[in-house]
């Protein structure tokens, strides 16, 4: 029970942080809680789905090789989960009335992303104890926080454009690319000292990250009630 605790500790901050966040209108608990089961349950088994798939059509054997990692991190991994993500918000909530402004889109996005990583970190943390628990609360948690918050800068932008596709996949590509390089530094460990790439670009996302916060706040279309 403990291992659990500390495991979802990390993703509750991090949602309590963005429901802070969203200060002029905030979402309904319930499209909330039902976004994070769905990122909890449904896209854990559509991303297991597709890496079955993928193993059987591209089996990448070699771990040492640089090319083979590189696949794996971008068009395997981070395409998967991102993707699985990606369908929830895109029809599930950005479908909602509810789903009323922008920065809505940060919202749901990131409650996907934390019920993802909820699982998939007591999964680890129960494999790998304490130590673990305590360095992905500090890593793996708050990139999938940061890949949810980019995919949903666009995602919440597209809702209210006629560019809605294009900025749908733009959304879904930056979360990809951000994850995909965070994922390759760390799976070409064989390289001394490359794991620092993954620290770098995991940086470099919440910066971006607080950047796409703060902008959609300022656009909220409910602002100047709270005037």
């Amino acid at each position: 029970m403990n291992l659990i605790l500390l495991a979802i500790a990390p993703i509750f901050i991090i949602i309590l942080y963005i429901y802070y966040k969203d200060k002029y209108e905030k979402e309904p608990p319930k499209l909330l809680l039902i976004s994070f089961l769905l990122g909890a349950i449904v896209s854990i088994f559509i991303t297991s789905l597709m890496y079955y798939g993928f193993d059987i059509l591209f089996p990448l054997k070699n771990k040492n090789n640089v090319i083979e990692q590189f696949i794996k991190a971008f068009f395997i991994v981070g395409f998967t989960e991102e993707f699985s993500k990606y369908i929830i918000v895109k029809y599930y909530a950005q479908c909602k009335a509810d789903f009323n402004e922008p920065f809505d889109g940060i919202v749901y996005a990131v409650m996907v992303s934390m019920g993802f990583a909820a699982t998939e970190n007591i999964m680890y943390v129960l494999n790998g104890g304490v130590q673990t628990a305590l360095l992905r609360a500090f890593t793996a948690v708050p990139a999938h926080a940061t890949f949810g918050i980019l995919m949903g800068f666009y995602m919440g932008k597209a809702k209210f454009s006629t560019n809605r596709i294009k900025l749908n996949i733009s959304g879904l590509m930056l979360a990809i690319l951000f994850h995909g390089a965070y994922d390759f530094f760390l799976f070409i460990d064989f390289v001394p000292g490359i794991w620092i790439g993954a620290f770098i670009s995991l940086f470099i996302g919440i910066i971006l990250s607080r950047k796409a916060i703060t902008r959609h706040q300022n656009s909220s279309y409910f602002k100047n009630k709270f005037k």
